[in-house]
């Protein structure tokens, strides 16, 4: 069985006297500071594809896009923080998608700040450098996960891309998911991009599950 979250569909989280919300859109709000996260956009990567002789569609960044400027509309957010691979490599970084990405802070309506992925590095963006792991109040936000220099500190990375895997054979579902390792004090945000695969993370990890527009806990 799985726990419905509230009717708006996110699920929230408490760090520290921290106040979180995983929304259904696969991004981490902080609505006291008006901080929007999100990790694993991988702009560019039907391009990258192609570029190796592998056909596939490019409408995955226009979805992408719309979907991350939909919830800057609807949240107003101060800034908004992509936790590394906002690109999937230099081969897809056309021209058309370096003017689109120059212009997403104007379209946003707020601050955009990148820390640097393992997908991103050796890739210049105009106005948007990838800069280091740091912390943000009670959190540390880095793209792959770590262990904060301080302790106490909630690592909130993305790279992993995780997904829950639930039920047997055929009726198995695999969906993108939260997840939250205590002891490590790490949470790991699902991909935001739609080009992306998963990684199963293991049932000993919290997890909520993406479906239907719902944050979903799994006990």
């Amino acid at each position: 069985m799985i726990k419905a979250a509230p009717a708006s569909g996110h699920a929230a989280l408490t760090w520290q006297g921290t106040s979180l919300e995983l929304l259904p859109q696969r991004a981490l709000w902080q609505a006291a500071t008006g901080l929007l996260l999100v990790a694993d956009l991988h702009l560019g990567k039907a391009e990258s594809f192609q570029a190796s002789g592998i056909p596939l569609p490019s409408d995955g960044d226009l979805s992408t896009l719309n979907q991350l400027l939909d919830l800057a509309a609807q949240l107003q957010p101060q800034r908004i923080v992509v936790l590394g691979d906002l690109i999937h490599s230099r081969l897809g970084l056309t021209a058309e998608l370096r003017e689109k990405i120059k212009a997403l802070p104007e379209l946003l309506g707020c601050q955009l700040e990148l820390i640097g992925g393992n997908h991103d590095q050796g890739s210049w963006l105009e106005g948007l450098s990838a800069g280091p792991p740091r912390r943000c109040g009670e959190l540390w936000l880095s793209h792959e996960p770590c262990t904060g220099p301080e302790p106490g500190l909630l690592n909130v990375a993305g790279h992993v891309h995780p997904v829950a895997v639930l039920g047997q054979g055929g009726d198995r579902l695999r969906l993108p998911c939260f997840a939250l390792e205590r002891q490590q004090r790490q949470l790991l945000l699902p991909a935001f991009g739609t080009l992306t695969g998963g990684y199963a993370v293991s049932p000993a990890y919290q997890r909520w599950v993406i479906a239907d527009a719902q944050v979903l806990a799994v006990p």
